[in-house]
Protein backbone atom coordinates (compact mmCIF):
# COMPACT_ATOMS: atom_id res chain seq x y z
CA UNK A 1 0.00 0.00 0.00
CA UNK A 2 1.29 3.45 -0.80
CA UNK A 3 0.33 6.88 0.50
CA UNK A 4 -0.17 7.99 -3.10
CA UNK A 5 -2.87 5.35 -3.53
CA UNK A 6 -4.47 6.32 -0.22
CA UNK A 7 -4.63 9.98 -1.25
CA UNK A 8 -6.18 8.94 -4.56
CA UNK A 9 -8.92 7.04 -2.74
CA UNK A 10 -10.16 10.16 -0.94
CA UNK A 11 -13.60 11.17 -2.26
CA UNK A 12 -12.40 14.75 -2.84
CA UNK A 13 -9.31 13.62 -4.72
CA UNK A 14 -10.77 11.11 -7.15
CA UNK A 15 -11.32 13.61 -9.94
CA UNK A 16 -7.78 14.96 -9.86
CA UNK A 17 -4.89 13.42 -7.96
CA UNK A 18 -2.01 15.86 -7.50
CA UNK A 19 0.87 13.49 -8.29
CA UNK A 20 3.55 16.00 -7.26
CA UNK A 21 1.91 16.46 -3.87
CA UNK A 22 1.56 12.68 -3.45
CA UNK A 23 5.25 12.23 -4.26
CA UNK A 24 6.17 14.92 -1.74
CA UNK A 25 4.06 13.37 1.02
CA UNK A 26 5.70 9.99 0.34
CA UNK A 27 9.19 11.51 0.51
CA UNK A 28 8.34 13.67 3.53
CA UNK A 29 7.27 10.64 5.55
CA UNK A 30 10.47 8.79 4.66
CA UNK A 31 12.74 11.81 5.22
CA UNK A 32 11.21 12.46 8.65
CA UNK A 33 12.17 8.97 9.79
CA UNK A 34 15.65 9.12 8.23
CA UNK A 35 16.39 12.43 9.99
CA UNK A 36 15.11 11.10 13.33
CA UNK A 37 17.30 8.03 12.94
CA UNK A 38 20.33 10.16 12.05
CA UNK A 39 19.77 12.31 15.13
CA UNK A 40 19.61 9.21 17.31
CA UNK A 41 22.82 7.85 15.77
CA UNK A 42 24.50 11.24 16.32
CA UNK A 43 23.65 10.95 20.01
CA UNK A 44 25.81 7.83 20.18
CA UNK A 45 28.83 9.41 18.49
CA UNK A 46 31.83 10.26 20.68
CA UNK A 47 32.22 13.76 19.22
CA UNK A 48 29.99 16.78 19.84
CA UNK A 49 27.11 16.39 17.37
CA UNK A 50 24.78 18.87 19.09
CA UNK A 51 24.11 21.02 16.03
CA UNK A 52 23.58 18.05 13.74
CA UNK A 53 21.15 16.51 16.23
CA UNK A 54 19.21 19.77 16.47
CA UNK A 55 18.99 20.28 12.70
CA UNK A 56 18.01 16.64 12.08
CA UNK A 57 15.28 16.74 14.73
CA UNK A 58 13.95 20.05 13.40
CA UNK A 59 13.91 18.61 9.88
CA UNK A 60 12.17 15.45 11.06
CA UNK A 61 9.44 17.40 12.83
CA UNK A 62 8.89 19.82 9.95
CA UNK A 63 8.77 16.98 7.41
CA UNK A 64 6.29 15.07 9.55
CA UNK A 65 4.05 18.10 10.06
CA UNK A 66 4.20 19.07 6.39
CA UNK A 67 3.23 15.53 5.35
CA UNK A 68 0.26 15.48 7.71
CA UNK A 69 -1.05 18.85 6.50
CA UNK A 70 -0.34 18.21 2.81
CA UNK A 71 -2.20 14.92 2.63
CA UNK A 72 -5.48 16.46 3.78
CA UNK A 73 -7.95 16.67 0.92
CA UNK A 74 -10.98 17.94 2.85
CA UNK A 75 -11.50 21.69 2.81
CA UNK A 76 -8.98 24.19 1.51
CA UNK A 77 -5.79 25.59 2.99
CA UNK A 78 -3.52 25.94 -0.03
CA UNK A 79 -1.58 28.96 1.29
CA UNK A 80 -0.53 27.07 4.41
CA UNK A 81 0.35 23.96 2.41
CA UNK A 82 2.55 26.00 0.06
CA UNK A 83 4.26 27.80 2.97
CA UNK A 84 4.95 24.51 4.77
CA UNK A 85 6.36 22.96 1.59
CA UNK A 86 8.66 25.97 1.13
CA UNK A 87 9.78 25.87 4.77
CA UNK A 88 10.34 22.15 4.56
CA UNK A 89 12.48 22.47 1.43
CA UNK A 90 14.68 25.09 3.14
CA UNK A 91 14.92 22.97 6.29
CA UNK A 92 15.91 19.90 4.28
CA UNK A 93 18.61 21.95 2.53
CA UNK A 94 19.97 23.08 5.91
CA UNK A 95 19.91 19.53 7.27
CA UNK A 96 21.78 18.19 4.25
CA UNK A 97 24.40 20.94 4.59
CA UNK A 98 24.93 20.11 8.26
CA UNK A 99 25.10 16.35 7.71
CA UNK A 100 27.59 16.79 4.87
CA UNK A 101 30.07 18.16 7.43
CA UNK A 102 30.35 14.77 9.16
CA UNK A 103 32.11 11.58 8.12
CA UNK A 104 29.47 9.17 9.40
CA UNK A 105 27.45 6.84 7.19
CA UNK A 106 24.20 7.85 8.88
CA UNK A 107 24.93 11.52 8.13
CA UNK A 108 25.82 10.65 4.53
CA UNK A 109 22.46 8.92 4.06
CA UNK A 110 20.61 11.82 5.67
CA UNK A 111 22.47 14.29 3.45
CA UNK A 112 21.34 12.21 0.46
CA UNK A 113 17.62 11.98 1.29
CA UNK A 114 17.17 15.63 2.32
CA UNK A 115 17.88 17.21 -1.10
CA UNK A 116 15.59 14.65 -2.75
CA UNK A 117 12.83 15.60 -0.32
CA UNK A 118 13.50 19.32 -0.84
CA UNK A 119 13.14 18.89 -4.61
CA UNK A 120 9.82 17.07 -4.19
CA UNK A 121 8.60 19.82 -1.84
CA UNK A 122 9.47 22.49 -4.39
CA UNK A 123 7.72 20.56 -7.17
CA UNK A 124 4.65 20.09 -5.00
CA UNK A 125 4.64 23.74 -3.95
CA UNK A 126 4.44 24.75 -7.60
CA UNK A 127 1.57 22.29 -8.15
CA UNK A 128 -0.66 23.54 -5.30
CA UNK A 129 -3.01 26.03 -6.92
CA UNK A 130 -4.89 28.94 -5.40
CA UNK A 131 -8.54 28.10 -4.73
CA UNK A 132 -10.91 29.17 -7.49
Amino acid sequence: MSIRKMIGLHPNGREHVNQALGDAVHHLMYCAKMCASCADACLAEQMDMTQCIRVCLDCSDICDTTARVALRQTGQNEAVVRELLELCARTCDACAAECEKHDHEHCRLCAQICPECAADCRNAEASVLEPA
